[in-house]
């Protein structure tokens, strides 16, 4: 089963191709550049690579955020395209959780992955690897970086940290809380996506490219702004 994957929610961009759950090759780039027009490009080269067309692909898998509100939507647009020409399934993979398996070898740790959620704020949730399984231990949320900061101090626990949040989250935790990850580590993988959708699939956790949907967190900025200025009006 070839699974294709993508992961535009911040400003790395990744595409992947994988024969079940073995990485076949992975494209990365870390630029900020245009991820509208970076993404496509990215995939005809990793395709032509392979030797591969994307009617070939059984499954095809996506970070449906949280993130950039224009990344989520670049790569959910993406994904429902390639799936729709050919009415095939489609499995979205929360962002944090991808990147939480890019730690998830070795010891046993806890991984706390970071987004940027702008205005102080990061987009965060816990994972526990133990006895080489990775384990969900809270849902995705904002939080302000007070709160994050207050969350794992009570925990009492060492995190590992990766997302683009990262500088910030060390410097709030400092070595004391938080171990250094390997700068590789910290960004988005679509082979981590890749990964999580043949578990899902396998599971049979998927979905139709009408059905996929994005996930926020919390509404666009520029909707919040909408909403207080007719609060105020009111």
């Amino acid at each position: 089963m070839k699974i294709f994957a993508c992961d535009s929610t911040a400003k790395t961009a990744s595409v992947a191709l994988c024969e079940d759950n073995i990485l076949l090759a992975e494209f990365t780039q870390n630029g900020g550049n245009t991820h509208s027009e970076t993404l496509l490009p990215m995939t005809e080269v990793l395709l032509n690579s392979m030797k591969t067309d994307i009617d070939e692909i059984d499954v095809f898998a996506v970070s449906e955020g949280p993130g950039s509100f224009t990344g989520v939507r670049i790569g959910a647009a993406t994904v429902k395209g390639f799936a729709h020409r050919k009415n095939k399934p489609c499995i979205g993979v929360s962002t944090l959780e991808a990147l939480a398996r890019n730690l998830a070898f070795g010891e046993d740790k806890i991984i706390t992955p970071v987004m940027d959620a702008r205005r102080g704020q990061f987009y965060t949730a816990k994972f526990a690897f133990r006895d080489g399984k990775l384990e969900r231990v809270s849902e995705d949320t904002p939080m302000s970086f007070e709160e994050f900061e207050a969350d794992i101090r009570s925990s009492g626990e060492r995190v590992y940290l990766c997302g683009d949040g990262y500088a910030p989250a060390r410097k709030l935790l400092g070595d004391e809380l938080s171990f250094e990850t390997p700068e590789k580590l910290r960004y988005q993988s679509a082979y981590s996506v890749a990964q999580i959708a043949y578990e899902k699939y396998q599971a049979g956790d998927r979905t139709s490219a009408e059905e996929l949907r994005p996930t926020y967190l919390r509404l666009p900025q520029a909707e919040r702004d909408r909403l207080n200025k007719e609060k105020l009006k009111g």
